[in-house]
């Protein structure tokens, strides 16, 4: 195996259009316009290609967050091969890959994590039955109050951002900064608010990324958590995303 190193340009397309939000170009176009380094590995068994990755790098260390993406059909002994492949270019290499591995020359740090991930291709009323029934049976009683969530724009991104920083301090959690939010691509963003009487009680923050989509951010306060305002929020995205082609709704760890 052989890899292939590649720098970023903030014109080019994502090598793969199913795939973690770590490893998508909108992902690395936010990163670089904050001043991080981005690279794309390609891991070649001869002419065929293994896996792709989008690495981040730093001073002595190259990270690997959710990913690499691997070509179908990868087998457990090739993906073991290629993580070695990335490991011998000069600098630490750190990988979260979507499924645990282990092996000579991986030394785990932490604990395997899971994410929640929604396939949105079926229909609509397969998607309803799949929700636990005192989810969903909440969310219809958030819908009969007259809760009126809607999409929002690019104007309720800073408001968000704001809102959802004082929550992070109060609540003592880490995410990423503000800055890389407002280094998203504009266009790849999917905002939801609920605004009642002028004033903001809830919104959420997705971020689009070839056919997945990830839960960014959101807020609600005591108003909107009391109703579950956030329940039909997501209810809501979902159907919208999926309308516009999204087959995966990544919500996160």
């Amino acid at each position: 195996m052989n890899v292939e190193w590649h720098e970023m340009r903030d014109s080019e397309k994502a090598a793969s259009q199913g795939a973690a939000f770590q490893q998508s170009m909108v992902y690395a176009r936010a990163v670089m316009r904050v001043g991080g380094l981005a690279l794309r590995a390609v891991v070649r068994d001869g002419v065929d290609v293994i896996a792709t990755a989008q690495v981040l790098r730093r001073p002595g260390v190259r990270v690997v967050l959710r990913g690499p993406v691997w070509a179908e059909g990868t087998g457990e002994r090739d993906r073991h091969h290629a993580l070695r492949r990335l490991a011998r270019q000069g600098a630490a290499v750190l990988v979260t890959p979507e499924a645990p591995m282990a092996g000579f020359g991986l030394v785990p740090l932490i604990s395997a994590r899971f994410c929640a991930l929604w396939s949105l291709a079926p229909d609509e009323a397969s998607l309803r039955a799949q929700a636990g029934a005192k989810w969903r049976n909440r969310m219809l009683a958030t819908a009969r109050q007259g809760v009126d969530v809607r999409p929002g724009d690019i104007r309720d991104l800073e408001p968000l951002i704001l809102a959802e920083g004082a929550q992070r301090r109060q609540r003592t959690y880490h995410a990423l900064p503000p800055a890389f939010t407002r280094a998203l691509d504009p266009g790849a963003l999917r905002l939801w608010h609920w605004r009642e009487r002028g004033r903001l009680h809830a919104a959420m923050c997705f971020v689009r990324h070839g056919t997945w989509a990830t839960y960014h951010m959101g807020w609600a306060d005591e108003a909107a958590r009391t109703v579950g305002a956030h329940g039909l929020m997501l209810w809501q995205a979902a159907m919208s995303l999926r309308a516009e082609g999204v087959s995966t709704l990544d919500l996160g760890d």
